[in-house]
């Protein structure tokens, strides 16, 4: 069973064959993006930019870019020429236009993508849900009352609502999979130093920009555009590059979790779209599932608890602890929690948290071999309000860390992907997280590939549509 082309391809494809012109499909874009503010998804708009930009496009006749004239969404944590980069904080709503683009949206324009805007993201891409002081609340558009999840939260409302066909996106605790889960999209956080870094992130060895998209396809194609050493990341690959591996049908050790840390039960719905999942994926590799009880993984500390010192720690060192507390009451709460907590984090505590991530690398190292997988949700809760709450009684604040199921693999380096599963009861998607060896990302997508045969996902949620089927392309 094959899978239709995605949006990235339908749209690259009539533009090169001049069926579809630049400008239409970039105007055709903004109208919708105009159209759907009850999503609130973009940050800044850069419009008139964007139809000179096509109109140029159409006129020079130079349409051979992998992306040739496909409109995109570039997260406001990124720089793009020309534009703000305010990254959801009042304390940053003067600042001034970047001076050059950040490495993936420069390799997107340079294949020919063309910019629109900036998406929403929480304050300093801190929060696993998408609100802040300075854009308001975005919404998932699989129901409005809920998040579409954080920190890309923009991006995946923007791609699941069919408004943009590429919206980037970073991840360092589950930036690209949550969202991906809770708007039902297939997402890539890639092995650190797959896409080159520069400069260096906020926190520093976890954080690394992925690719999210509505069809396996369109994410491989991503990550062929945006992959690539950059100098001066000491993490990317050599130039030779690197023996990339995709799934050749071999056999796999395929190990299943509900918890990588001992942080509580599943949700009860959680737990059973999980099984169901497993089961599902067992089948289509021909593999059998190995259960593993939380308290199997580590036995020298845990890396979702470690993760908190060592991130709240550098987000306090890059930003300057001086200018954190001159504006520190400009900040959103939650961010407020979690700068407060870098603030007395002890150099001691960081230096340990740091070494014991050595551990936690062996530990999955071993775990995963030559072709072990790691099958766990890829958010362990079933969603959460628009605006952070868990439920409409409870107060406003950052995230507890018993609904997270990301933060592992930052940790530890290695590639993860989010497949769409199906529906929770409450009628948002659930979203398979596939964990690798290192450098194993396009056998990730391999594997989704072969579920997205056999268990397609809708491109888009409940009544939006793609872009290509509003230029009646298909």
């Amino acid at each position: 069973m094959s899978t239709p082309p995605g949006s990235l391809h339908l749209l690259r494809d009539a533009v090169r064959s001049r069926r579809l012109s630049v400008t239409r499909l970039v105007s055709a874009s903004i109208e919708r993006l105009e159209c759907a503010g009850e999503l609130n998804v973009l940050a800044a708009r850069n419009f008139d930019d964007a139809l000179r930009c096509a109109a140029d496009m159409d006129r020079e006749g130079d349409l051979a870019g992998a992306l040739c004239g496909v409109p995109a969404l570039v997260k406001d944590l990124e720089d793009v020429a020309g534009l703000a980069t305010r990254k959801g904080s009042l304390a940053l709503r003067d600042a001034p236009p970047a001076p050059a683009d950040a490495v993936v949206p420069g390799r997107l324009r340079q294949a020919g993508a063309v910019v629109v805007g900036k998406s929403t993201l929480p304050e300093f891409a801190i929060e696993g849900y998408t609100a802040n002081l300075l854009t308001g609340v975005t919404r998932n558009p699989w129901d409005l009352a809920y998040s579409p999840g954080g920190s890309s939260g923009g991006s995946a409302a923007a791609l699941s609502a069919g408004l943009v066909a590429v919206a980037t996106a970073t991840d360092g605790g589950g930036s690209v999979r949550i969202p991906a889960s809770l708007c039902g999209l297939v997402g890539l956080k890639p092995t650190n130093g797959t896409i080159g870094r520069w400069p260096a992130h906020d926190w520093i060895d976890y954080s690394t920009d992925g690719p999210l998209a509505t069809s396996c396809e369109d994410l491989r194609l991503l990550l062929d555009v945006t992959r690539g050493r950059v100098d001066g990341d000491p993490t990317s690959p050599s130039r030779q590059g690197v023996n990339w591996v995709g799934y050749d049908g071999a056999p796999v050790r395929l190990i299943a979790a509900e918890r990588t840390s001992a942080l509580g039960a599943l949700d009860p719905s959680v737990a059973a779209s999980l099984r169901d999942g497993v089961a599902a994926l067992a089948e289509r590799l021909g593999a059998r599932a190995e259960w593993m009880a939380p308290h199997e993984f580590f036995r020298d500390g845990d890396p979702d608890l470690d993760w908190f010192p060592v991130t709240s720690a550098e987000h306090v060192a890059s930003l300057g602890r001086e200018w954190v507390l001159d504006h520190f009451d400009q900040f959103h709460p939650a961010t407020r929690e979690f700068l407060s907590a870098g603030l007395s984090v002890t150099l001691d505590d960081y230096l340990a948290a740091r070494r014991r991530r050595f551990h936690y690398v062996r530990r999955i190292d071993e775990l995963l071999g030559e072709s072990g997988l790691l099958v766990t949700p890829s958010v362990a809760a079933p969603g959460w309000l628009a605006d952070g709450r868990m439920t409409d009684d409870s107060e406003v604040h950052g995230l507890a860390p018993e609904v997270y199921s990301t933060a592992v693999q930052n940790v530890t380096g290695n590639p993860a992907i989010t497949i769409p599963w199906g529906r929770l009861p409450n009628g948002l998607p659930f979203g398979l997280q596939v964990t690798a060896p290192h450098f194993h990302d396009y056998r990730l997508i391999d594997i989704a590939a072969l579920m997205e045969r056999t268990h397609p996902w809708p491109r888009t949620a409940p009544g939006y549509e793609p872009l290509e089927t509003v230029l009646d392309l298909v």
